[in-house]
């Protein structure tokens, strides 16, 4: 059994995002493209701790005492019978309750790693079982992670987000990430939501839009018009990228996250396009090139 593992956990981002009215367990379906970018945070699990306990240690934020690190453990520990104690390191780079599912990234890759540290060596189906006792977007990490962590993994996401359908990968494009600095309740934004389904784009085949040239996109984001409608921070942030040529800029997930593409030209490992943006935004905005 090996003393620590010490792994990377990335973001996500959405790549258009349709919910579907509430179902009759109060959730909501989804259908959305998540495709993982360069942002991530990074774990070292290790079995330095006493029988039973998971401990976390994250300088950048404070944790409440039962978090998804505590959550997924137990399931792990009901899952495969282990007593042994764990302690995880975190280094937060994903904003917290940002749309980036970093959370959930971190939720995948320390039981992925907690299973390599102690051997239980768990089938597909047992991760995604403990994905869903986690979160939502657990699944998708829980996935890419099977998948072989590609840089990026891509997928069309359905349900409460536990239908994953991996699709190819763009690699065609940079990514610049705004951070507006306001803080968006996922439990509001299904609420203000709800009263905008009506007026909402009609559905695309997001797999047959993925694949079209990204300046003839069509994706909308549900959340982005209820929500950046209350935060003039949002608005303002989708405005400046498009200002500063991105061919595409929507707001990720629930938000408050605001990412733009930059497709990148022959030769470019980076968009200059994309540097000149980062060069330009972070006068006035927390930004990441990812």
């Amino acid at each position: 059994m090996a003393d620590s593992i010490t792994v990377t956990a990335p973001a996500k981002i959405n790549i258009g995002l349709r919910v579907l009215p509430k179902r009759l367990d109060g959730y909501h379906s989804i259908e959305s493209i998540f495709t993982t970018v360069s942002l991530y945070d990074t774990l070292t699990v290790s079995s330095d701790a006493p029988e039973g306990a998971c401990i976390v240690e994250c300088e950048e934020m404070n944790l409440p005492q039962e978090n998804t690190f505590t959550t997924a453990y137990k399931a792990f520990c009901v899952l495969t019978g282990t007593k042994y104690g764990v302690r995880v390191n975190v280094t937060k780079r994903i904003p917290s309750g940002g749309g980036l599912g970093g959370g959930s990234s971190d939720a995948s890759s320390f039981i992925q790693s907690v299973d390599r540290l102690f051997n239980t060596r768990l089938a597909a189906d047992d991760l995604h079982k403990i994905a869903g006792l986690v979160g939502s977007d657990v699944f998708f990490f829980t996935q890419a992670l099977i998948e072989g962590n590609k840089r990026p993994f891509a997928a069309v996401v359905g349900g409460r987000g536990e239908h994953i359908t991996p699709i190819e990968p763009r690699n065609d494009y940079s990514v610049v990430l705004v951070f507006p600095g306001v803080s968006v309740s996922t439990k509001d934004a299904y609420s203000w939501v709800d009263s905008y389904l009506e007026k909402r784009s009609p559905a695309l085949d997001m797999r047959k839009e993925f694949q079209k040239p990204i300046k003839e996109w069509q994706f909308s984001n549900d959340f982005t018009t209820p929500v950046s409608g209350r935060f003039e921070k949002i608005a303002n942030a989708i405005a400046a990228l498009k200002n500063c040529g991105a061919d595409f800029a929507d707001m990720s997930g629930s938000g408050s996250t605001v990412y733009g593409i930059f497709v990148r030209k022959e030769g470019e490992e980076i968009s200059s396009l994309a540097r000149t943006a980062c060069e330009i935004l972070s006068k006035n905005w927390r930004i990441a090139l990812a």
